[in-house]
């Protein structure tokens, strides 16, 4: 079991750029979604990237961060061609238009594709293998932090699936007993097939008996299982409703109402399940 959060980084030495930093950060999300960061010139990579994420991570939100830290300056470069073209059609306009400011260098080194960082006009295919291995490094770091998460949740909701089955045999227990005690009371077989047809818990016990069990039984398998979980975690919920609305014993109805707080952290604890 993984859980959707975590957090992997690697840092590797690209020469003459110094190093690179890959930092990989999953939240919750319903489905897979990745998000990047690059530096200018990378960003033709990032179909690439999300690829490579895709082949660990199946479900969540991930943020992926890379930047040229340490090491040697990076360096600048300027397209001094483009400069003067910009130049030369700002200057005419000015003159066309008889404007009297003259284009300043802080205007010039503004205007796009004029500046930019020599990591960037790195070659691509030169960058790739290298960067690959510093993010299958950094994904390896998400994955034993997700798993270590989700082994805490596994642990937590099998606590949790186990204290509502012992809830559940409670009330199973106090519900024979209050439904003998019930029916002597009542004097005609019409009373007694008109409470039994209201307020017979048998089948939502039953139900929800079973639907543990599927829970449980889901924790154990490998695999993306969040979406499952929250099913299953929905339908108890929806049985524990019906079976304190139809209960008439207070014992009960109060059994009911811990065990619809045990399912509702069952549920936000399922969420955060790949």
């Amino acid at each position: 079991m993984n859980s959707m959060t975590g957090f992997g980084s690697k840092e590797i030495e690209i020469a003459p750029f110094g190093k690179v930093s890959v930092e990989l950060r999953s939240s919750n999300h319903k489905f897979f979604e990745a998000v990047f960061h690059l530096p200018e010139g990378l960003l033709s990579l990032e179909d690439k990237l999300k690829k490579e994420i895709e082949t660990k991570i199946k479900r969540g939100r991930v943020t992926c961060a890379i930047n040229f830290i340490g090491g040697r300056n990076p360096g600048v470069f300027i397209n001094k061609a483009l400069l003067k073209d910009y130049l030369a059609v700002l200057r005419q306009v000015s003159r066309q238009c008889r404007l009297r400011a003259d284009v300043d260098l802080n205007t010039l080194v503004h205007l796009p594709g004029v500046l930019s960082s020599q990591a960037s006009r790195m070659p691509r295919e030169a960058l790739w293998p290298k960067l690959k291995s510093a993010l299958s490094k950094a994904l390896e770091e998400l994955e034993n932090t997700r798993h270590k998460e989700g082994r805490a949740l596994y642990g937590c909701l099998k606590k949790r699936a186990e204290g509502l089955n012992g809830h559940l045999e409670i009330i199973k227990a106090r519900f024979q007993k209050a439904i003998r005690e019930k029916l002597k009371s009542l004097n005609t077989n019409e009373e007694r097939s008109s409470f039994l047809k209201n307020s017979d818990i048998s089948e939502e016990i039953e139900r929800l008996a079973f639907h543990i069990r599927n829970f449980k039984n889901k924790l154990s398998r490998k695999g993306p299982m969040g979406k499952e979980l929250d099913f299953i975690a929905q339908e108890m919920q929806r049985e524990a409703n019906t079976l304190g609305a139809k209960s008439f014993d207070v014992a009960i109805s109060s059994r009911v109402v811990q065990m619809k707080s045990q399912i509702e952290k069952i549920r936000e604890q399922a969420q955060n399940i790949e």
